[in-house]
């Protein structure tokens, strides 16, 4: 335990633009932190790197402390100005021991990520180390603190609500269009072509929905997001004559003044009376208050879904004292399983030299009597000396892991 370590840059001392200057290509990934593993004397190590963190998780018997992490970033040539490394070096967090550990574990559980309850961070921190294994750069050690990464992680997500309610306005808005039960081929008109449509149209494709119209200030923009989703493109200006009917749009551009107005809504109807459904992300919002008095409609707007995500997130962090009920009973648990570990690579040698023994005694320090014996007796004899050699192997590992729980 002693020689894990972690040099870690977060989002918490770094801000987010900055900290995609300290991402390694993938491509000379491997061959860098062969050659720092190499140099700086390090038994294994893996890199991870995600939009809000970069570090570098490694067993060394070496002190890493701000100089050492000094020398460990200018030999992995990254690319930096000199002031650019001392600001990032300033803001490095290091662990080590069992504070490292808690680290990694937290990291998976996603208490130390920009959003509590993501989960995508633990499938990050595999890959991480999946890639780094398969490289060579692990190795036995790692493969045990991974082991206790996972399993933690996985024991927070199931038996804490830290990731069950959704704190995205994209994935809460979908689950609001999902308790209206629109049907699959239900016609939907995506009024600009930006991220965060772009985000709930695939949510939308990716439960079976089929029939989209999309509407945008860009025409090229339009088209391209309607070649993904398999719809018809237009421009802004073809809202005022498009006639085809509706049962949901979803909106969200950055007019500042509103783009669905009670003349453009009821264009769009083309002679409809049934209820729409409006879903309106954009600040302000592009539906103008005149449409929700005219018309029959289900209005979803960002600034109601904003308060679900803020009470949702504030019910995450109340999770988190049982989520760091269960870090802390896994590294007790872990803990005991390391000593165990290290009495196992201690008495490896333990069954060799009990053959050594059986060998010798047989062929050598009583060969004689055994050569004199009957086949019957030289079977029996077999039978006891492979029974005491079984009992001489396990016996001593019990009596010490016994020993080392009991005390």
């Amino acid at each position: 335990m002693k020689y894990l370590k972690v040099i870690a840059f977060t989002h918490k001392q770094i801000e987010l633009k900055e900290l995609g200057k300290l991402v390694i290509c993938q491509e000379n990934l491997t061959d860098k932190l062969h050659r720092v593993k190499q140099e700086f004397g390090i038994s294994e190590i893996f890199y991870l790197g995600t939009c809000n963190r970069v570090e570098f998780v490694m067993i060394t018997d070496r002190v890493v402390d701000k100089e050492f992490a000094k020398q460990f970033m200018y030999s992995l040539q990254m690319g930096l100005c000199p002031v650019s490394t001392s600001a990032f070096l300033e803001a490095a967090a290091i662990y080590e021991n069992r504070e490292a550990l808690d680290h990694l574990l937290r990291t998976s559980c996603s208490l130390e990520s920009l959003i509590v309850g993501e989960k995508e961070i633990l499938a990050q921190l595999r890959k991480a180390y999946d890639s780094c294994r398969e490289a060579g750069l692990t190795g036995d050690g790692l493969r045990m603190f991974m082991n206790c990464v996972v399993k933690t992680a996985k024991e927070v997500y199931t038996h804490t609500n830290i990731s069950k309610n959704p704190i995205s306005v994209v994935s809460l808005a979908y689950r609001k269009l999902k308790d209206l039960k629109l049907c699959t081929n239900a016609r939907v008109l995506i009024i600009g072509a930006g991220e965060t449509n772009l985000n709930l149209s695939k949510y939308l494709q990716k439960h079976k929905f089929t029939n989209f119209t999309i509407f945008n200030r860009t025409l090229s923009k339009a088209k391209q997001l309607a070649a993904d989703l398999n719809g018809e493109a237009f421009d802004l200006e073809a809202l005022k004559s498009y006639k085809k009917g509706f049962d949901a749009i979803i909106t969200c551009t950055s007019s500042v003044e509103p783009i669905i107005t009670p003349e453009i809504y009821a264009g769009l109807l083309n002679g409809e009376t049934d209820r729409k459904t409006i879903v309106d992300l954009a600040v302000p919002n592009d539906t103008a208050p005149e449409v929700l008095e005219l018309f029959p409609v289900n209005f979803i707007e960002v600034h109601s879904l904003n308060e679900v995500a803020k009470k949702n997130l504030q019910e995450r962090y109340e999770e988190l004292s049982d989520a760091e009920a269960i870090i802390n009973d896994n590294i007790t648990a872990f803990l005991l399983e390391l000593k165990q570990r290290r009495i196992e690579v201690a008495m490896r040698q333990v069954p060799e030299k009990i053959k050594e023994i059986r060998n010798t005694a047989i062929n050598s320090v009583f060969a004689e009597e055994v050569q004199g014996m009957d086949q019957q007796s030289r079977d029996v004899l077999e039978k006891v000396i492979n029974y005491m050699e079984k009992k001489y192997i396990s016996v001593p590992m019990i009596m010490a892991k016994d020993i080392l729980i009991n005390n």
